[in-house]
């Protein structure tokens, strides 16, 4: 079963229950932090039909989807794609064209979004509030399109993971405010806590480039190599500004890893 990785990523328990009043144990067989797609396995048969996969790449601005959540046919609703776009989250988290959907769906974690030709075009993965991409606060949900599933989901049946090596993470939840990014939180124990980088610091740049902007500070620190690379960054801090060198991680050596058959 396809999922939202955040939903089963260290989970203790998995259970799977289906609208047929069948509920299975199960545990899950991998996660994909670049893309956000978790995969679950029942441990005996739900008895329940499959979506087949459909092709998000021409869903554009105006496409009607279907989102259904937990409750089945009765909870699920009509939406329309309100944007397509760049999303950035400040758990070091980019989509190069994620799908925006209104109205939001009170349960979008791990929805199925479905196309009108009755196939799985998406998982629901958040609720935001400028779903249009402008300063408007329009309630809608954050859609992973299925397209990205398709080139790993072998790796993660078969491994757990893709194949590629991991992007380097520093462990450090970066937020955008006033047209700043700012240190909101280090997760204990990874790699930025170890390089001395605080909460509050004041991020200006990665290996003597001056960054604005969530994407960029992402997408330039995953250019610099794999999990592991060491990775320059210019903080401001006090009214001074600092440099502190961060050797990188990968994700997953901080989760609990999967099961595998």
């Amino acid at each position: 079963m396809l999922t939202i990785g955040y939903l089963v990523t260290e989970a203790e328990d998995v259970w799977l229950v289906g609208n047929n009043g069948v509920a299975r144990a199960a545990h899950v067989v991998g996660y994909d932090q670049e893309t956000g797609f978790g995969l679950v396995q029942s441990l005996g048969a739900l008895d329940l039909p499959h979506l087949e996969f459909s092709d998000s790449d021409p869903i554009t601005a105006g496409d009607s989807l279907i989102v259904a959540g937990q409750g089945g046919r009765e909870a699920a609703i009509n939406t329309k794609v309100i944007s397509v776009r760049e999303f950035a989250g400040s758990w070091e988290y980019v989509l190069d064209s994620a799908i925006f959907t209104v109205p939001a769906h009170p349960r979008w974690s791990g929805a199925a979004v479905i196309d009108w030709s009755g196939r799985l075009a998406g998982i629901g993965s958040l609720y935001i509030q400028q779903a249009a991409g402008d300063d408007d606060e329009i309630d809608g949900n954050m859609i992973v399109p299925i397209n990205l599933i398709k080139p790993i989901l072998s790796d993660l049946v078969e491994r757990g993971a893709r194949k590629q090596p991991p992007r380097p993470w520093l462990g450090m939840t970066t937020a955008e405010a006033e047209e700043h990014l700012v240190v909101a939180g280090i997760a204990e124990g990874g790699p930025a806590m170890r390089a001395g980088v605080e909460p509050g610091d004041m991020v200006l740049g990665i290996d003597g480039e001056r960054i604005t902007g969530l994407s960029k500070l992402f997408r330039t620190i995953w250019s610099l190599g794999d999990a592991g690379v060491s990775v320059p960054l210019m903080l401001h801090r006090d009214s001074q500004v600092i440099s502190v060198t961060v050797e990188s991680a990968a994700r997953g050596d901080f989760l609990k890893k999967p099961r595998f058959n």
